[in-house]
Protein backbone atom coordinates (compact mmCIF):
# COMPACT_ATOMS: atom_id res chain seq x y z
CA UNK A 1 0.00 0.00 0.00
CA UNK A 2 2.76 2.51 1.03
CA UNK A 3 4.30 1.63 -2.73
CA UNK A 4 0.82 2.41 -4.47
CA UNK A 5 1.03 6.01 -2.46
CA UNK A 6 4.35 6.43 -3.07
CA UNK A 7 3.69 6.28 -6.87
CA UNK A 8 0.86 8.36 -6.61
CA UNK A 9 2.70 11.08 -5.00
CA UNK A 10 5.89 10.92 -7.43
CA UNK A 11 3.31 10.82 -10.65
CA UNK A 12 1.61 14.32 -9.34
CA UNK A 13 4.83 15.56 -8.53
CA UNK A 14 6.25 14.96 -11.64
CA UNK A 15 2.59 16.25 -13.19
CA UNK A 16 3.45 19.95 -11.21
CA UNK A 17 7.22 19.96 -12.39
CA UNK A 18 5.81 19.05 -16.13
CA UNK A 19 3.10 21.73 -16.09
CA UNK A 20 5.31 24.56 -14.97
CA UNK A 21 8.38 24.18 -16.96
CA UNK A 22 7.29 26.48 -19.68
CA UNK A 23 7.12 28.86 -17.10
CA UNK A 24 10.32 28.10 -15.58
CA UNK A 25 12.23 28.16 -18.74
CA UNK A 26 10.29 31.26 -20.19
CA UNK A 27 11.36 33.21 -17.09
CA UNK A 28 14.94 31.30 -16.05
CA UNK A 29 17.25 34.24 -17.24
CA UNK A 30 15.04 36.94 -17.99
CA UNK A 31 14.38 39.44 -14.75
CA UNK A 32 14.84 39.23 -11.48
CA UNK A 33 14.84 36.73 -8.71
CA UNK A 34 11.77 38.16 -7.65
CA UNK A 35 10.35 37.95 -11.10
CA UNK A 36 10.79 34.29 -11.66
CA UNK A 37 9.61 33.55 -7.79
CA UNK A 38 6.34 35.66 -9.12
CA UNK A 39 5.87 34.16 -12.03
CA UNK A 40 6.17 30.85 -10.61
CA UNK A 41 3.95 31.41 -7.60
CA UNK A 42 1.38 33.05 -9.95
CA UNK A 43 1.44 29.20 -12.19
CA UNK A 44 1.80 27.02 -9.52
CA UNK A 45 -1.96 26.87 -8.72
CA UNK A 46 -2.96 25.63 -12.47
CA UNK A 47 -0.06 23.76 -12.28
CA UNK A 48 -1.29 21.92 -8.61
CA UNK A 49 -4.43 21.05 -10.63
CA UNK A 50 -3.63 19.04 -13.37
CA UNK A 51 -5.38 15.98 -12.83
CA UNK A 52 -8.81 18.00 -12.78
CA UNK A 53 -7.34 19.11 -16.14
CA UNK A 54 -6.27 15.68 -17.66
CA UNK A 55 -9.75 14.29 -16.21
CA UNK A 56 -12.03 16.99 -18.15
CA UNK A 57 -10.48 16.50 -21.54
CA UNK A 58 -10.74 12.77 -20.78
CA UNK A 59 -14.69 13.20 -20.44
CA UNK A 60 -15.03 16.10 -22.40
CA UNK A 61 -16.62 18.36 -19.67
CA UNK A 62 -15.69 22.37 -19.93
Amino acid sequence: MRGIITLLIVVYLVGVGVELAPVVQAQWNSGTAADFASSVAHALPDAMSWPVKVYRSLTNRT
